[in-house]
């Protein structure tokens, strides 16, 4: 198994020759350089969140409420982080969330290839979006061994749905993530205040520029009228997903079907019965809806009456410390999803690798010292919660 751990040793040996890490390895840091970096409506799209940003400061600020209980006189002089998932053997349980705009946070403009280049070196795998500067099928191809998985934006044309699914298919992509939370953008006012809307501008349209029955519904390719064909997509994005969509969309693929923004036991109750393979329980990291409940405090209702289905968690993961108390909580596997993308706009495909390494090396020292040796060690038992 790999000793994620054992990248400290690395920096602090680099130390001794005077080398400091290039980029923070803590989040607050990182996000503090990123901010120096980034243009500022790239940024802002980030960093920003639905309404005031209580919920998405909240699901930052309550895994502080949820505690690791040490365990002492336990060997763990060897940890064991995997996972698996769908019939995938993974070294870990992270994942690279789905950002629309990750194309963006490159200084280059492919921030999707790079990401996938990350997933490549690392074995994290990369939750694709939809919303992408780069085709999905030259994202695929840079992931190499590593799996991917495809998020969809559900469009009202079904026809691009389905053929935006044969792709990924096709592409290589090992499961189907649906996002039910987002037929229509909440109210947030750091883009509004400066009307910036990244998609509306024309970018991260690839793979809606790039597939035939998208093109098929134009009077001319984007390639001669960009303008039409973006407000052709705009036209079309968002279909809005009832419980009586769910077998079509089950009937779209063979690849596990993943419904992500499920938050409620009963939701996921009919997700599980409907056909999904796996719930993904996120409230979009509180880009979505400012509605006051941080995602993993709602984690444990949906584990409970998920059984065997896995859960898959996001929003709020900054630390590898984040991660652990969602596993021990009962998620399968826990998506990160802003600092990946700090760590991409100050040092591209290095500054995801060291984004990811920092957070499973500080998931495998907490695991070391505080008794864990396998995350099935892990469960609620191990944590105990604090609201002081």
């Amino acid at each position: 198994m790999p000793a994620y751990g054992d990248y400290q040793n690395e920096i602090y040996l680099k130390g001794l020759y005077g080398q400091k890490p290039k980029l923070p390895v803590d989040f607050r840091s990182l996000e503090a350089k990123a901010a120096e970096a980034m243009p500022a409506s790239v940024l802002s799209y980030v960093q920003g969140g639905c309404g005031d940003e209580h919920t998405q400061s909240l699901n930052a600020a309550a895994f502080a409420r949820w505690g690791l209980i040490p365990r002492m006189m336990v060997d763990t002089s060897e940890r064991d982080l995997s996972i698996e998932l769908f019939g995938l053997k993974l070294a870990s349980p992270l994942l690279m969330a789905p950002i629309g705009v990750i194309g963006l946070c490159s200084q280059d403009g492919h921030g999707d290839i790079a990401t996938a280049k990350a997933a490549a070196r690392t074995g994290v795998p990369m939750v694709a979006s939809t919303l992408s500067n780069d085709p999905m099928e030259e994202v695929a191809k840079e992931l190499k061994s590593a799996p991917g998985f495809f998020q969809l934006y559900t469009p009202k044309h079904v026809g691009v749905a389905e053929s935006l699914v044969r792709r990924a298919e096709a592409a290589g992509f090992k499961a189907l993530v649906v996002t039910l939370d987002t037929w229509v953008t909440g109210w947030r006012p750091r883009d509004l205040n400066d009307g910036n809307f990244p998609q509306l501008r024309g970018h991260c349209l690839a793979n809606y520029f790039s597939d035939p029955v998208f093109r098929s519904t134009l009077k001319r390719p984007p390639e001669e009228d960009g303008a039409s064909a973006v407000m052709q997509w705009a036209s079309m994005f968002g279909k809005v997903l009832t419980w009586a969509d769910l077998p079509w969309l089950r009937s779209l693929t063979k690849l596990p079907l993943i419904l992500k923004g499920v938050c409620h036991p009963d939701d996921a109750r009919r997700a599980i019965d409907g056909g999904a393979d796996a719930i993904y329980c996120s409230n979009h990291g509180g880009r979505q809806a400012n509605s006051g409940l941080a995602a993993i405090d709602m984690l444990p209702d949906v584990v409970k009456v998920a059984g065997t289905t896995p859960v898959i968690f996001d929003s709020g993961i900054r630390s590898g410390t984040d991660m652990i108390k969602a596993m021990a909580l009962g998620a399968k596997a826990a998506g990160v999803g802003r600092p990946y993308a700090y760590g991409l706009a100050l040092d591209g495909v290095d500054g995801i690798v060291h984004v990811l390494r920092c957070l499973l090396a500080e998931a495998d020292l907490l695991m070391a010292v505080d008794g864990y040796p396998r995350l099935a060690d892990l469960g609620p038992e191990a944590l105990r919660r604090s609201d002081a």
